[in-house]
């Protein structure tokens, strides 16, 4: 696969912004009932600027998706940016994963999970933040704001309770929405962490 960043700098500022449009049109509508006449039409464009973004229409969404989660993952890294205490930087990393996913709507999550491209951009996605949720406990470790636990095992039960909130599960179990659900997840996290 291409890096994300060389997908984007190859495209033309029309380019980047039709997939800018497209991201925001998959996460309210979802994908996998739009055809590429439907998308060209939405759009203002022609089936052939589709063609050059991708080769298919499942190249297409692909490229979406993972504009999308290079979005989401640069807004939740700035939100963390200048917050320099280990339970504040861990709060607010996941608060903002679950402002980052606010905007995608229920038939976007399930035309993600059903598709097998789209599924794995997810699945990698998940690994990166379990990744980044360990980093940030190794970090609050290191600096004595954490008892010393197993930051794999945190950020596998993290990533866990993630997808639940994400698939809509915790939801349906709790009638939290995944905001209050994100931020449950920080203060228990939080609370089993600290000194």
């Amino acid at each position: 696969m291409e890096s994300t960043s060389a997908l984007t700098e190859q495209l033309t500022t029309r380019q980047r912004q039709l997939v800018d449009e497209l991201v925001d049109l998959f996460l309210a509508e979802g994908f996998v009932h739009l055809t590429l006449d439907d998308l060209a039409s939405r759009l203002g464009c022609s089936k052939r600027t589709l063609y050059a973004l991708a080769d298919s229409k499942e190249q297409l969404a692909v490229r979406t998706v993972r504009s999308f989660f290079r979005r989401s993952t640069e807004q939740v890294e700035a939100a963390i940016a200048r917050t320099r205490s280990p339970a504040t930087r861990l709060t607010r990393y996941l608060e903002a994963v679950a402002e980052a996913l606010r905007p995608a709507g229920p038939q976007f999550r399930r035309d993600l999970a059903r598709t097998a491209t789209t599924r794995e951009l997810y699945e990698q996605n998940a690994v990166a933040a379990a990744d980044r949720v360990r980093v940030l406990i190794d970090e609050g470790i290191r600096a004595g704001a954490f008892r010393n636990v197993s930051a794999v095992f945190v950020g596998e039960v993290v990533t866990a309770t993630m997808r639940r909130i994400t698939s809509g599960e915790i939801g349906r179990a709790t009638a939290l929405d995944d905001a209050q659900a994100y931020a449950e997840l920080a203060r228990l996290v939080v609370a089993a962490l600290r000194r």
